[in-house]
């Protein structure tokens, strides 16, 4: 393990996994949920980092929100709180459900400096960061000073997400961060009356053309669904009750699968490398 990350306070942590959209509204904090969640029940320990530090909602989705205090060791570090067998830490868990946190560049860089530095995971074999919208300073500050093993990139099929999309992935290129895969979320809504596809946001497609032009692997789509959405809201994700537990897990487990076979084999593969090819 590098000493950039021992300086860090990520010591025991084996994987560290950025999940972007750079784009808001496209369901990438749902999606990073699900995907901790079934990292876990694929036999991986598993932690989620809430970096959306002005929308943190991975506590009310792994419904931790109504915890009174998150508790801390004597050294002062933070103890993720668990649910679902996965720890967790947000910002979230600090404030009152309506508060804000209103700050600027360098406050926001100290916050995320807290969060990486003050948190005792204990060991894991991955640790998710569900990052914010945008290409700003937290972006900047996690990948100058944390060893990512990757990124994940979730969009939707719309011009207008996949055009942010691709800036985030730009800035990913330049920061020397490999991006493991691309994620469609909300690739289409099926009736659940005549089970005709529409494609509410674009045809399907689009988040694989873009993923063919920055050069990674496509991971796969995940349909728009009111029940993933309620699931979320009610702090009761697809995910959490196994592969087979809700109709809608799956794509998550068919994504998880493929990020812990691409993780695993970078280990012995050069920076920015992936080499695996999925069927389709």
């Amino acid at each position: 393990m590098n000493t950039q990350m021992q300086k860090l306070g990520m010591v025991g942590v084996k994987h560290l996994l950025a999940i972007s959209s750079c784009k808001g509204g496209v369901g990438k904090s749902t999606t990073a949920v699900n995907l901790a969640l079934a990292f876990k029940n694929l036999g991986k320990s598993t932690g989620l980092l809430d970096m959306d530090l002005q929308g943190p909602s991975v506590p009310r989705m792994l419904n931790l929100h109504r915890l009174e205090s998150v508790k801390a060791t004597r050294e002062g570090k933070f103890l993720p709180p668990q649910n679902y067998g996965i720890k967790a830490m947000s910002l979230g868990l600090l404030l009152a459900d309506d508060q804000s946190m209103v700050a600027r560049g360098p406050m926001l860089s100290q916050q995320v400096n807290a969060l990486l530095q003050q948190v005792d995971w204990g060991n894991l074999d991955i640790l998710c960061l569900d990052m914010p919208p945008g290409t700003h300073d937290v972006h900047l500050t996690i990948s100058q000073q944390l060893s990512l093993d990757g990124a994940v990139i979730v969009t939707t099929p719309q011009e207008i997400a996949t055009m942010d999309t691709r800036r985030g992935m730009d800035m990913f290129k330049h920061v020397h961060v490999p991006m493991l895969g691309l994620v469609e979320n909300m690739s289409y809504f099926l009736c659940p009356n005549c089970e005709t596809k529409h494609h509410i946001f674009g045809e399907e497609g689009q988040a694989r053309v873009t993923a063919e032009r920055f050069e990674i692997p496509f991971l796969g789509s995940v349909p728009f669904e009111v029940d993933n959405r309620i699931a979320a809201d009610s702090g009761q994700p697809v995910t959490h009750l196994g592969e087979h537990g809700h109709r809608l897990a799956k794509p998550y487990y068919d994504i998880a699968r493929k990020l812990i076979e691409l993780l695993e084999a970078k280990k012995g593969d050069a920076p920015g490398k992936v080499s695996i090819e999925f069927e389709d």
